[in-house]
Formats: structure tokens, sequence, C-alpha cells
């Protein structure tokens, strides 16, 4: 079976998914819901793969992503859109505008966050500052101390969203920047371990600010057997209070959340959509009157 076919047939069907080993028997009436859109590392991919593109033929493109994301945002009014960074850099129209069409297409879809990847430094942190005023999305970055730079005060640790009631809190972590990009491209943006940050970050989230659900919008990469570096696998092992991790730098497709345990013995969903925009994760959440919560997630070939 193809591949984009198989997808297609995986986003029919839907993957249920418990969290936290929480019941999944709910009354229709009494629950909420809440849907989760998602992309990563698009770099620059703004038109559709032509017809011969030996991999993605006819798949992808600005247009595509749009009219789907708001089919679904018909059929559920209380949905988020998220990215977990590396926007720029692959194709001539990051090389002529260093941004600007990126930001303004993602405005337009009403995109309600994003997180920061190495490559969106690539015209350095002066050419991602000079484009900020055409995202009319925040940044949201916890493990990137800016302090000491143009970027100061120009991103958010964290960002608490309400829908039909439920308070979503959402933090970001960006991989390292030292031996990835060149240090004149950063300057002096500082890098905080990731698992002490997203410890702090997601306690916060939901003790302190009782948000329903807390997610990561994280860069740091899916999983890395060959080296020892922090990636989205550990990150749920080594912390708690996160319900979603949405992962972005290693260009990973899954066919849908994967479950982890982490360090309290509950259950952190796991989700990336590989790269170039050519595939839109969509997680539902259903939650009841207790907070006892249901989901299922699927990509969605764009």
């Amino acid at each position: 079976m193809k591949r984009r076919n198989f997808i297609q047939q995986t986003a029919a069907a839907g993957a249920l998914i418990g969290l936290g080993g929480l019941s999944m028997s709910f009354k229709e009436n009494t629950r909420k819901h809440i849907t989760i859109l998602h992309t990563n590392d698009v770099h620059s991919h703004i038109e559709a793969f032509g017809p011969n593109d030996p991999k993605n033929p006819n798949m992808g493109g600005v247009a595509r992503r749009a009219t789907l994301v708001q089919q679904i945002r018909n059929e559920n009014p209380n949905t988020l859109l998220l990215d977990a960074g590396d926007i720029f850099q692959g194709t001539p129209y990051f090389n002529f505008y260093g941004g600007e069409l990126e930001f303004k297409l993602m405005s337009k879809l009403k995109y309600d966050a994003a997180t920061i990847g190495n490559h969106d430094f690539d015209n350095g942190i002066d050419g991602l500052y000079a484009q900020l005023p055409h995202a009319d999305f925040p940044f949201i970055i916890s493990n990137y101390d800016f302090s000491n730079t143009i970027m100061d005060g120009h991103t958010q640790p964290h960002k608490i969203f309400v829908k039909d009631g439920i308070k979503i809190g959402v933090f970001g972590l960006g991989v390292e920047l030292q031996g990835l990009v060149t240090d004149s491209l950063y300057k002096e943006t500082k890098y905080l371990d990731p698992v002490e940050v997203a410890t702090d970050m997601a306690r916060i989230l939901k003790e302190e600010q009782k948000c329903d659900l807390v997610i990561c919008l994280s860069h740091l990469g899916y999983n890395y057997s060959y080296e020892d570096k922090i990636c989205d696998v550990e990150l749920a092992r080594l912390t708690k209070d996160i319900d979603l991790i949405i992962g972005g730098h290693t260009h990973t497709f899954l066919e849908r959340p994967e479950v982890h345990t982490n360090k309290a013995g509950k259950s952190v969903l796991v989700n990336q959509v590989g790269c170039y925009g050519v595939y839109l994760g969509r997680i539902d959440f259903y939650l009841d009157h207790e907070n006892k919560i249901e989901s299922k997630g699927v990509s969605i070939a764009v």
C-alpha cells in the first residue's frame, strides 16, 4: 500500500489514545472538545510539490494547508494551530524575502503560536528580529535567554489559551545552538537546560496556573539513539505535567502520536509530522467535567 494512501486511511480511522490511564467513558453532552493542529520544519515550502516529485508528488503547499485548517476549524471552533520551528530556509522564497512571506502566510492562516528552530537564525538574530512585524502570532521559547540580544522582550516563555473554558498552557524548547549554528548568527543567546526549564514551565502551568492541558512545542528532536542528547522521548520520560510534546528538528514522521510514560508514571503524547508541510498533525482532546481526558491523533496528508 502506498504510504500516502495508508496515511489517508489512518486519518480517516484515527487512533484512540488514553492519557495517564484515565477513564475514557463519558457522556457526550458533558465533555468538551479541543483540537490541536500542528506543523514543524516547513522550511519555506510555500508551494505544493510538483507532480513529478519522487517523494511527495502533488503534496503540501500553504494553500492546501489553509483549506484543510479552515475545514477543521469549521468542524470545531475550539482549535489551536501551532508550529514547532524551522520555519525558514529551504526554498528561494527565503533567499529572496528573508522570511517575510513565511510569517505573512502563517498570519493569514491564523497560527496561534510557534517556537524557534535553529534554521530560524539562518539570517542571523537580526534577520529574525527584522521579520517579527510580519508575524501576527507569538513566539514561545522557554530555554533561550535573549536578554543580551535584540530579541529581548520579543518572545514569551509560555502562553495560556482558553478554549470553551479549557485552559491550555503552551511552552517552547529549542535545540542547543552551539555547534549547530555559527556563533555570529545567534550572538549572545544563552541556551538553558531543557529538562530543568520544562520541569519548571510544566509546574507553573499545571499547578500554579491550573491549566487543564500542557503542551510543549519542542525543537529538540524526536530521539537520538547514538548521542547523549536530550530529545522528545527523553523529555517525556524525565518530566511530569506535560500532556503533549509537539516535536520538530529531526523531520521524523509519526503516523500517529506515540504514548510515553513520564516520571510520575502517567502518559504523555509525543508527535512530529515530518517536514516541508506535507502533513498536518491533528490531536483531539475530550475532557469531561472531572477533567478526565480522552484523545485521538492522526497525521493528515496535505
